[in-house]
Protein backbone atom coordinates (compact mmCIF):
# COMPACT_ATOMS: atom_id res chain seq x y z
CA UNK A 1 0.00 0.00 0.00
CA UNK A 2 1.30 3.16 -0.66
CA UNK A 3 0.73 5.72 2.11
CA UNK A 4 -1.41 9.21 1.62
CA UNK A 5 1.92 10.78 2.96
CA UNK A 6 4.08 9.23 -0.03
CA UNK A 7 4.00 8.73 -3.62
CA UNK A 8 7.50 6.99 -3.36
CA UNK A 9 8.43 3.05 -3.33
CA UNK A 10 11.83 1.36 -2.02
CA UNK A 11 13.31 -0.35 -4.65
CA UNK A 12 16.45 -2.98 -3.72
CA UNK A 13 19.35 -1.68 -5.31
CA UNK A 14 22.15 -3.93 -7.14
CA UNK A 15 24.38 -2.44 -4.19
CA UNK A 16 24.25 -4.63 -0.61
CA UNK A 17 24.37 -1.90 1.39
CA UNK A 18 22.27 0.77 -0.86
CA UNK A 19 18.67 1.01 -1.71
CA UNK A 20 16.65 3.06 -4.24
CA UNK A 21 13.13 5.17 -3.87
CA UNK A 22 11.38 5.93 -6.59
CA UNK A 23 8.91 8.57 -6.97
CA UNK A 24 5.87 8.49 -8.91
CA UNK A 25 3.40 10.99 -11.32
CA UNK A 26 0.65 10.99 -8.61
CA UNK A 27 -0.96 11.66 -4.94
CA UNK A 28 -2.89 10.32 -2.77
CA UNK A 29 -5.66 12.86 -1.55
CA UNK A 30 -7.27 13.02 1.91
CA UNK A 31 -10.46 11.88 0.66
CA UNK A 32 -7.90 8.98 -0.41
CA UNK A 33 -8.39 9.44 -4.10
CA UNK A 34 -5.30 8.50 -5.98
CA UNK A 35 -4.73 11.81 -8.94
CA UNK A 36 -2.13 12.07 -11.45
CA UNK A 37 0.38 14.85 -11.89
CA UNK A 38 2.50 14.78 -15.10
CA UNK A 39 6.31 14.90 -13.37
CA UNK A 40 5.54 15.11 -9.95
CA UNK A 41 7.91 11.96 -9.28
CA UNK A 42 10.48 14.37 -11.14
CA UNK A 43 9.70 17.69 -8.88
CA UNK A 44 9.63 14.95 -5.71
CA UNK A 45 12.76 13.77 -6.08
CA UNK A 46 14.26 17.14 -6.81
CA UNK A 47 12.66 18.41 -3.54
CA UNK A 48 13.67 15.55 -1.61
CA UNK A 49 17.84 16.05 -3.05
CA UNK A 50 18.02 19.85 -2.40
CA UNK A 51 16.77 19.26 1.33
CA UNK A 52 18.25 16.26 2.19
CA UNK A 53 21.52 18.45 0.84
CA UNK A 54 20.35 21.28 2.49
CA UNK A 55 20.20 20.02 5.88
CA UNK A 56 23.24 17.57 5.93
CA UNK A 57 24.79 20.79 5.92
CA UNK A 58 23.81 21.27 9.33
CA UNK A 59 24.92 17.84 10.69
CA UNK A 60 21.94 15.99 10.29
CA UNK A 61 22.21 12.68 10.17
CA UNK A 62 20.50 12.07 6.32
CA UNK A 63 20.07 8.47 5.05
CA UNK A 64 20.35 10.03 1.16
CA UNK A 65 23.34 9.46 -0.74
CA UNK A 66 22.80 10.84 -4.39
CA UNK A 67 20.29 11.12 -7.26
CA UNK A 68 20.13 8.11 -9.46
CA UNK A 69 17.72 9.64 -12.68
CA UNK A 70 14.98 11.96 -13.00
CA UNK A 71 12.88 9.95 -10.52
CA UNK A 72 15.02 7.97 -8.26
CA UNK A 73 17.18 8.50 -5.31
CA UNK A 74 19.81 6.35 -3.70
CA UNK A 75 19.99 5.79 0.46
CA UNK A 76 21.77 3.93 2.75
CA UNK A 77 19.95 -0.22 2.98
CA UNK A 78 17.94 1.08 6.45
CA UNK A 79 15.91 -0.33 8.28
CA UNK A 80 12.76 1.80 8.52
CA UNK A 81 10.92 2.77 12.16
CA UNK A 82 7.20 1.67 11.09
CA UNK A 83 6.15 5.00 12.12
CA UNK A 84 6.52 8.67 10.90
CA UNK A 85 6.58 12.18 13.17
CA UNK A 86 4.00 15.17 12.15
CA UNK A 87 5.53 18.40 13.38
CA UNK A 88 3.40 20.86 13.47
CA UNK A 89 3.78 24.55 14.21
CA UNK A 90 0.28 26.04 13.44
CA UNK A 91 -2.84 24.58 15.25
CA UNK A 92 -4.46 22.03 12.89
CA UNK A 93 -8.78 21.65 12.82
CA UNK A 94 -7.80 18.78 15.59
CA UNK A 95 -5.90 20.38 17.04
CA UNK A 96 -7.56 23.74 17.37
CA UNK A 97 -11.10 21.72 18.39
CA UNK A 98 -9.25 19.54 21.39
CA UNK A 99 -7.74 23.10 22.94
CA UNK A 100 -10.67 25.75 21.57
CA UNK A 101 -8.17 27.82 19.60
CA UNK A 102 -8.34 29.25 16.03
CA UNK A 103 -7.23 26.67 13.70
CA UNK A 104 -3.95 28.16 11.67
CA UNK A 105 -2.86 29.67 14.77
CA UNK A 106 0.63 29.87 15.32
CA UNK A 107 2.41 27.53 18.14
CA UNK A 108 4.92 28.93 20.70
CA UNK A 109 6.24 25.33 20.46
CA UNK A 110 6.05 22.81 17.90
CA UNK A 111 3.89 19.60 18.50
CA UNK A 112 5.75 16.17 17.71
CA UNK A 113 2.77 13.96 16.70
CA UNK A 114 3.42 10.03 16.33
CA UNK A 115 1.11 8.09 13.11
CA UNK A 116 1.00 4.54 12.55
CA UNK A 117 -0.26 3.03 9.60
CA UNK A 118 -2.66 5.30 7.07
CA UNK A 119 -5.88 5.11 8.54
CA UNK A 120 -7.12 8.49 9.11
CA UNK A 121 -7.01 8.07 13.10
CA UNK A 122 -3.23 7.04 13.49
CA UNK A 123 -1.88 8.78 15.92
CA UNK A 124 -0.18 7.09 18.65
CA UNK A 125 1.38 8.30 21.67
CA UNK A 126 5.42 7.67 23.14
CA UNK A 127 3.75 5.19 25.43
CA UNK A 128 2.53 3.10 21.95
CA UNK A 129 5.84 3.23 20.19
CA UNK A 130 7.99 1.83 23.34
CA UNK A 131 5.00 -0.96 24.63
CA UNK A 132 4.55 -2.43 21.28
CA UNK A 133 8.22 -2.26 20.51
CA UNK A 134 8.49 -0.38 17.88
CA UNK A 135 11.52 2.12 18.67
CA UNK A 136 13.99 1.81 22.12
CA UNK A 137 13.41 4.79 24.29
CA UNK A 138 16.90 6.07 23.41
CA UNK A 139 16.51 5.78 20.20
CA UNK A 140 12.85 7.73 20.44
CA UNK A 141 14.65 10.49 22.70
CA UNK A 142 17.76 11.18 19.63
CA UNK A 143 14.82 10.95 17.09
CA UNK A 144 12.60 13.63 19.11
CA UNK A 145 16.03 15.70 19.33
CA UNK A 146 16.71 15.86 15.43
CA UNK A 147 12.87 16.74 14.68
CA UNK A 148 13.66 19.87 16.55
CA UNK A 149 16.60 20.66 15.07
CA UNK A 150 15.00 19.30 12.04
CA UNK A 151 12.21 21.65 12.09
CA UNK A 152 14.26 24.63 13.10
CA UNK A 153 16.36 24.18 10.08
CA UNK A 154 13.59 24.39 7.74
CA UNK A 155 11.05 26.72 9.50
CA UNK A 156 14.51 29.29 9.35
CA UNK A 157 14.60 28.25 5.55
CA UNK A 158 11.43 29.33 4.95
CA UNK A 159 10.83 32.38 7.03
CA UNK A 160 13.91 33.65 4.77
CA UNK A 161 11.51 33.78 2.04
CA UNK A 162 8.22 35.38 3.89
CA UNK A 163 6.80 32.29 4.41
CA UNK A 164 5.15 30.10 7.11
CA UNK A 165 6.10 26.01 8.06
CA UNK A 166 2.84 24.77 9.10
CA UNK A 167 4.10 21.04 9.07
CA UNK A 168 6.70 18.99 8.18
CA UNK A 169 6.76 15.09 8.32
CA UNK A 170 9.84 13.08 8.93
CA UNK A 171 10.64 9.50 9.11
CA UNK A 172 13.77 7.63 10.51
CA UNK A 173 15.50 4.51 9.87
CA UNK A 174 18.78 2.70 11.22
CA UNK A 175 22.19 1.82 9.66
CA UNK A 176 24.78 0.10 11.29
CA UNK A 177 23.12 0.81 14.64
CA UNK A 178 22.94 4.49 13.80
CA UNK A 179 19.96 6.58 13.13
CA UNK A 180 19.69 8.83 10.27
CA UNK A 181 16.27 10.83 8.47
CA UNK A 182 14.89 8.69 5.57
CA UNK A 183 11.69 10.91 4.70
CA UNK A 184 10.22 13.25 3.42
CA UNK A 185 10.29 16.40 1.61
CA UNK A 186 7.61 16.12 -0.97
CA UNK A 187 5.25 18.46 -1.79
CA UNK A 188 2.16 15.79 0.41
CA UNK A 189 5.19 16.72 3.96
CA UNK A 190 5.62 20.14 3.21
CA UNK A 191 3.03 22.61 4.35
CA UNK A 192 3.51 25.74 3.94
CA UNK A 193 1.49 29.50 4.02
CA UNK A 194 1.89 32.77 3.28
CA UNK A 195 -0.36 35.74 3.03
CA UNK A 196 2.11 38.01 1.16
CA UNK A 197 3.15 36.40 -1.97
CA UNK A 198 1.73 37.58 -5.10
CA UNK A 199 0.92 34.34 -6.29
CA UNK A 200 -2.44 32.81 -4.18
CA UNK A 201 -0.46 29.17 -2.51
CA UNK A 202 -3.45 26.13 -2.47
CA UNK A 203 -4.33 25.09 1.06
CA UNK A 204 -1.33 22.49 1.35
CA UNK A 205 -4.28 20.55 3.63
CA UNK A 206 -6.99 20.40 1.07
CA UNK A 207 -5.56 19.76 -2.03
CA UNK A 208 -7.45 17.47 -4.23
CA UNK A 209 -6.80 17.89 -8.08
CA UNK A 210 -3.70 18.19 -9.98
CA UNK A 211 -3.63 21.35 -10.57
CA UNK A 212 -3.53 22.74 -7.26
CA UNK A 213 -0.60 19.96 -6.80
CA UNK A 214 1.28 21.42 -10.02
CA UNK A 215 0.95 24.94 -8.28
CA UNK A 216 2.27 23.99 -4.89
CA UNK A 217 4.94 21.89 -6.24
CA UNK A 218 5.97 24.54 -8.44
CA UNK A 219 6.14 26.88 -5.59
CA UNK A 220 8.08 24.56 -3.47
CA UNK A 221 10.36 23.93 -6.55
CA UNK A 222 11.34 28.07 -6.93
CA UNK A 223 12.51 28.37 -4.10
CA UNK A 224 15.04 25.46 -3.86
CA UNK A 225 16.80 27.81 -7.56
CA UNK A 226 19.47 30.32 -6.88
CA UNK A 227 19.97 28.81 -3.09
Amino acid sequence: MISRENNKSNLTGSQQDFRLAEYYDYFITQKNNKVTTKNLGEKTALLNKYFFEYIKEYNIPCAYIKKEDKRKLQFLKFDEFPFRIKIINSADARTAKIFSIKAGSLLQLPILEYHYGDLKDSVITESHIISFNLCLYDELKIINRLCSKINAIVKSFFERRGLLLLELTCMFGKFESKIFLIDDFSPLSIKISSGKTEEKLPDPYKIETAAQMKKYSDFLLKLTNGD
